[in-house]
């Protein structure tokens, strides 16, 4: 271990003495700097380790943001889903319900029964054949649609149940007004008059 110190020192003794400029001459060989070249090397190997970890996490970054977008897209779709299939059990119920209150009163008149029906038949027809449609565009991959498409076509289902909606409260509404208005009619009718 002495040995090896002694070789050291006298190696760096030897550099010191042939780069001295005063020893040289007054002229002497230029000094150069290594030390503010060497820390530039490193630092540019430093920025250049640290834009490649950079450049990793941007990529890692991009592939969760496409996750994000992709459960962000089905949670879209089933809550889609979830409002079509909710208001289609309203529209049952209420024309189960509707239709059965509006036929049972007596005042419908018999022709008018089988118009009644028809209208409310034909939601529940067009309800049946959206939920078919909707089925086929959730499970059918022949169709070829991005997450985007499929969300849009069951954004307008969703619309278009709220509307089926809207309609059958409206026709309730309608005839409800027609068979108070008859009821109206009737007790007018009946009445007793005093002359």
């Amino acid at each position: 271990m002495r040995k090896n110190n002694t070789k050291i020192l006298g190696l760096a003794l030897t550099l010191a003495l042939l780069l001295s400029p005063r020893i040289v001459g007054a002229q002497g060989m230029p000094v150069y700097d290594n030390t503010n070249f060497l820390s530039l090397g490193k630092q540019l190997i430093e920025s250049a380790k640290q834009t490649a970890e950079l450049l990793k996490m941007v990529d890692e970054l991009n592939a969760v943001r496409e996750k994000i977008e992709k459960v962000n897209n089905a949670i879209k779709q089933y809550q889609a889903v979830r409002d079509i299939t909710r208001n289609n059990e309203q529209l049952f119920e209420m024309v189960r319900d509707d239709l059965r209150e509006i036929l049972d009163s007596p005042y419908i008149h018999g022709d008018e029964v089988e118009a009644i029906s028809n209208a409310f038949n034909g939601i529940i027809e067009h309800s049946l054949d959206q939920l078919d449609f909707m089925g086929q565009v959730l499970s059918s991959d022949f169709l070829n649609m991005t997450d985007a498409e499929r969300l849009a076509i069951l954004e307008a289902q969703r619309k278009e149940s709220q509307a089926m909606v809207a309609d059958i409260q409206m026709k309730k509404r309608r005839y409800d007004m027609v068979i108070s208005f008859r009821e109206f009619q009737d007790k007018i009718n009946q009445r007793e008059t005093n002359y």
